[in-house]
């Protein structure tokens, strides 16, 4: 079977710009979010009126791509190769809780072929999991070894405590969330080892308005300049 096979079809919105430098920006929803909710929420307009010429692409993959860490592969295959074949090479993905995880769990596996990464009310892991971080002190002295974190969030989490503590900037990585978030605890803790201007906190839980603000005070930021 195709890595691919669970990703479903694509909902593409090429941008009305004619511009030469084109960014593709690849949007992957959480469990309960359809691929059409992002345009009908408006994410995908605030995107292509900020100024850049922003191809999107909304996918419908399955959530047991996420939870068994296939998502990395699959979207590899099914969205990134061939957009690269079609001559893309400004790609972003943005993820709306579980596909936060699946939009880092992609970056683990190719940071190389993204230029940034939109994390929106991210799920980071299971409460379990960040009381861990917690405890440790923060992603960076988490010690996976001694972790009872499933396979993904390991890879997920080890990928991004090696990105946080070499201060990396590529992919360029931002945090958006409502304060009252069920996940918010684990967003205050990637947040508080986050530059001040790559993290947007909002008011709001778990929700389209607060998901929604918060794209919004990431797109003022200029974050594809």
């Amino acid at each position: 079977m195709s890595a691919a096979a669970g990703v479903g079809a694509c909902l593409r919105y090429p941008s009305p710009r004619s511009s030469a430098d084109r960014i593709l920006l690849v949007m992957l929803p959480g469990a309960g979010i359809k691929a059409e909710d992002f345009a009908a929420h408006g994410l995908v307009a605030k995107a292509q009126a900020s100024g850049s010429a922003i191809d999107v692409i909304a996918v419908r993959p399955e959530v047991d791509l996420y939870l068994e860490g296939r998502i990395g592969a699959a979207l590899h295959e099914a969205v990134i190769l061939p957009a690269r074949a079609a001559g893309n090479r400004r790609i972003w993905l943005l993820g709306i809780s579980l596909g936060g995880m699946g939009a880092l769990l992609y970056a683990s596996d190719h940071a190389e072929l993204v230029e940034g990464v939109v994390l929106l009310a991210p799920f980071l892991g299971t409460h379990g999991t960040m009381a861990e971080v917690a405890q440790a002190g923060g992603f960076t002295s988490w010690s996976a070894a001694t972790s009872a974190a499933t396979a993904p969030e390991r890879n997920m989490l080890g990928w991004l405590q090696q990105y946080l503590r070499a201060g990396a900037t590529s992919p360029r990585l931002f945090l958006g969330h409502g304060e009252r978030d069920r996940f918010a605890g684990g967003h205050r803790l990637l947040a508080a080892e986050l530059p001040r201007d790559q993290v947007a906190l909002v008011g709001g839980g778990h929700d389209w308005p607060a998901w929604t603000e918060a794209w919004e005070a990431i797109l003022a930021r200029s974050p594809f300049g």
